[in-house]
């Protein structure tokens, strides 16, 4: 009846609304209603979906003494719905929309990405414009959310750069909130009063301090009335909305903060002030972070990754509404000196004033950042997110200004920025020297916002993208499949895309298990050295060549295979298809290099050795895998992995390549704006010859019965634990029981409105994040099943307990008529929408090329979930799902939390 009412609300609506159109840029419409809301239309067929993003101006900068952390629980608070719509994440998933909420300094913004239809986008806009003034913030909301939140504030405890990331902040700032976690205080999370709640949310989330974005494939001219029947027949607010007047003041010193907790890789961080986003200098902070704290080309990098003094370098400068702060770190291993690290990280940084920043640093850091943000712009769903930071900061205009400024910086701007701002009296570290006559940064304030924007313009807009239909048979339509003499299979879906993007994954399969035995180590250094040098390119050569060429490229894998991920445009994939193939035929496998791979590969590890989350999962991976060391389907423990890393040499690295790496077995999957028969000739010249010389064949992971296990593993001065439950089932994703599973599995965990999300997060507030998931071993009779869950220590016993209930009452009384209806149409809805998103689609032709299948296989699947009764759901559950062969595994400080009961 709900989706009925909508439609006919649609149909009956006037044929313009009542609002003013403000200003257009680059295919982006900006109309002002009279109650003070902005919406902003975004309108692109190339996807079929529709995101729809809600940013209220408000954030952790407005909260007052005793409200930290308010933003971000009325978040969660509205996130549940209002009287129109009172199960909103039900809902949600009914439509098989993609939902999140986020909150930050300057601003708070919720949004759906769900299938294209008018009926959606009705309900969308409804529901956004019923909990915009009518929320449920009640307090029996805030006694399970409390929890909840309190447990992502344990979660965010568990990382000491984390932490130390807050603590420099806080001490670079004295009185302004940019200070202080938009999380909050732990006191102010436990004890909010609901009044302050309710007098903050009906204070900020009013139609005048709320910007809408549409973006995605819709009608103008029907969504416009229809976003002034919802969104624009909500009052005006009655009452003037706060101005925050607070103002840092000029940093005077140097500050000093150490952060000492459990852990096993040092941080150094380095803040200094700089003006807020919107000012003309932060396009010029942001090149200047770049040349500073890129890798492999960065001054930081060089600096100290190449003498070994850290195993990681970085940087950052957020844009902010108010003047912000960049910040420069630097991992460091144990066995090395942190000393060591931080005098060279800010020594380096010092050094700018006698070394100025070059003209192909400027080009280099510039090429990046562009190739980044105009790579966003090509995609709605990511546009529509990104306007939310700089409507925050004044106008969603600014990210285009932004960009414009970025492409004018020149090396005397860097430096000019470098020397007012990189100063040691403006920075907080690790260390206080008092200087007789400090030199002081003054930090401008923000600029007159309408004033810049007053005549802007900005570029022409993206070209438009095709709708593109996401249905299995369509896909298969519009698939061209091939296979080369090398044996590479191709699967290549060409279509028109905004921006005439191309996105593209190389999976290359290699040995079996007799030959990749005790390969691990040198697999993954291998892996990792390729696009690090060739015989005709540097690595930063090779970067900024990508780089120029507008390409992301990443390389990952596993026991037996190489995975080459690829994002580009159509006037530069075949400029892109060179440098690639470069890095993987002629790998020059650098000593240098080598090495300081070496360093960030222990360096990660050592992070995860004593992290719970890891440390759970890697031990119910163990327990479900049970092969002998060495074998190429073992899970070592990160203790095992790091004495590998540290005993594999470059000579076992390169030996590895040479006798596994070639193009005999694997799948190109390609999907954009190209033509066919250009990249499969291409494809066939960059391949020619190339064959690996050791015979590969499929690893097997034949299905063993798994006793179950009970584990709880000590992680010392841990405020969050982890929660893992797993088990191995008999079948395949091919067996007749399957299609029950999947959506049992569904029902039971798989979205944010599943029985354990609904028991452990929104009824009893004991976890952050919940959930179960499937996993099939396609063509093998082994499928894992495992749930999991985060929480605070004391409360991981009322997460077991409440686990198992919901399992052995979804196993005795099975799902309800409506559970069911709501669970088929939630899921079928998410797989179009998964669908619809390229890397997702490719993940999904990519597997079926590999065991001989096309989407007809995924359009089987649905109609058999569409068609699946009540009694074949519970009776595959109760003949698969056996409570007592699960395994759980925890991990936490249960220590002390013993001790604190």
């Amino acid at each position: 009846m709900r989706t009925l009412t909508l439609t006919l609300c649609l149909a009956a609506l006037p044929a313009a609304p009542a609002a003013e159109k403000v200003a257009s840029v680059e295919g982006l419409t900006e109309y002002r209603f009279s109650n003070g809301l902005r919406l902003i239309l975004f309108p692109d067929p190339s996807k079929p979906t529709i995101t729809v993003n809600v940013t209220y101006l408000v954030g952790s900068r407005h909260e007052n003494y005793g409200e930290t952390g308010m933003a971000h629980m009325i978040e969660h608070l509205v996130s549940y719905g209002s009287p129109k719509h009172p199960d909103a994440k039900q809902e949600q998933a009914a439509r098989g929309a993609r939902r999140n909420a986020t909150t930050w300094y300057d601003r708070t913004n919720y949004y759906e990405i769900f299938p294209a239809s008018d009926d959606n986008l009705a309900w969308a806009l409804d529901l956004e414009a019923d909990r915009m003034v009518n929320a449920f913030v009640k307090k029996e909301i805030l006694d399970s959310q409390m929890s909840v939140v309190r447990n992502e504030f344990e979660a965010g405890e568990n990382s000491p750069f984390r932490i130390l990331y807050e603590r420099v902040l806080s001490t670079a700032y004295l009185w302004h909130n940019y200070g202080k976690s938009t999380i909050g205080a732990r006191s102010d999370i436990e004890r909010v009063p609901i009044e302050r709640l309710e007098a903050f949310y009906k204070t900020y989330y009013q139609p005048d301090n709320a910007v809408v974005v549409v973006a995605g494939k819709f009608d103008e001219a029907k969504a416009l009335p229809l976003a002034e029947a919802t969104l624009g027949k909500v009052p005006r607010a009655n009452r003037q909305l706060p101005v925050t007047y607070t103002a840092e003041p000029t940093q005077d010193g140097e500050r000093q903060v150490t952060l000492r907790r459990a852990g096993d890789v040092q941080v150094a961080l380095a803040a200094y002030h700089v003006p807020p986003g919107a000012h003309p200098d932060f396009a010029a902070v942001t090149v200047l972070s770049n040349i500073l704290g890129a890798s492999p080309g960065g001054r930081l990098h060089k600096a100290l990754i190449e003498t070994k003094k850290a195993a990681s370098v970085g940087a950052s400068a957020q844009p902010l509404r108010e003047p912000g702060a960049t910040m420069f770190r630097a991992m460091v291993r144990k066995e090395s000196s942190l000393d060591d690290a931080r005098d060279a990280l800010l020594r380096t940084i010092d050094a700018l004033a006698a070394e100025p920043v070059t003209q192909q640093e400027v080009d280099r850091a510039r090429a990046q950042i562009l190739r980044d943000l105009e790579l966003e712009l090509t995609d709605p769903e990511q546009v529509g997110l990104e306007l939310s930071e700089w409507a925050s900061q004044g106008d969603w205009r600014l990210l285009f200004l932004h960009r414009d400024r970025l492409r004018k910086v020149t090396p005397q701007d860097v430096q000019r920025v470098a020397a007012a701002y990189l100063k040691p009296s403006n920075r907080t570290v690790g260390l206080f020297i008092p200087e007789a006559s400090p030199a002081r940064a003054e930090i401008p304030a923000p600029p007159d916002v309408p004033a810049l924007l007053k005549d802007y313009k900005g570029d022409p807009a993206y070209r438009a993208g095709e709708a593109f239909d996401p249905s299995p048979a369509n896909i298969d339509k519009r698939t061209v499949r091939t296979r080369l003499p090398a044996g590479l299979k191709v699967v290549l879906i060409p279509k028109l895309t905004r921006g005439s993007t191309v996105t593209a994954v190389l999976r290359l399969y290699f040995g079996d298990e007799t030959s990749l035995r005790h390969q691990g180590a040198a697999a993954e250094m291998a892996r990792g050295m390729l696009l690090r040098g060739t015989a005709r390119r540097s690595r930063q050569q090779i970067r900024d060549e990508l780089d120029r060429l507008k390409a992301r490229v990443q390389i990952q894998g596993d026991a037996n295979s190489c995975e080459v991920s690829i994002e580009t445009v159509r006037a530069n994939l075949q400029d892109v298809g060179y440098v690639v193939a470069e890095g993987l035929r002629q790998p020059s496998f650098p000593a240098d290099e080598f090495e300081q791979l070496r360093q960030e590969t222990l360096a990660r590890y050592e992070t995860n050795r004593s992290d719970p989350q890891f440390m759970a999962f890697n031990a119910l991976q163990r327990h479900l895998n049970p092969h002998p060391a060495g074998d190429p389907r073992y899970v070592p423990t990160p203790d095992e992995r790091i004495a590998e890393i540290k005993a594999v040499t470059l000579d076992q690295a390169k030996q590895f390549y040479r006798t596994f790496y070639g193009a005999s077995e694997g799948e190109l999957v390609m999907t954009g704006d190209f033509e066919p028969d250009a990249v499969q000739k291409q494809v066939v010249e960059l391949t020619a010859g190339w064959k690996a010389p050791q015979t590969y064949a499929e690893l097997k992971r034949p299905y063993q019965k798994i006793a179950a296990r009970h584990q709880q593993l000590e992680a010392p001065d841990k405020q969050n634990a982890a929660f893992y439950a797993g088990l191995r089932l008999p079948l395949s994703d091919e067996d007749p029981d399957y299609p029950a599973l999947v959506l049992g599995n569904y029902m039971l965990g798989g979205h944010s409105a599943s029985r354990l999300y609904l028991r452990i997060r929104a009824k009893e507030g004991l976890s952050y994040g919940v959930g179960s998931v499937l996993q099939p071993q396609p063509q093998e009779s082994n499928t894992v099943w495992m749930a999991f869950a985060i929480a605070n220590p004391q409360n991981v016993p009322k997460v077991e307990k409440a686990f198992r209930e919901e399992i052995d009452r979804a196993l005795q009384d099975g799902f309800t008529a409506g559970e069911i209806a709501t669970g088929k149409s939630g899921w079928l809805q998410a797989q179009q929408v998964s669908r619809s998103q390229d890397p997702e689609l490719i993940r999904r032709l990519r597997s079926h090329a590999h065991y001989g299948r096309t989407a007809a296989f995924e359009a089987d699947l649905e109609k058999k979930v569409a068609g699946l009764s009540s009694d074949q759901i519970t009776a595959t559950l109760r003949k698969y799902l056996d409570p007592a062969q699960i395994a759980i595994i925890k991990a936490g400080d249960f220590q002390k939390a013993a001790a604190r009961q």
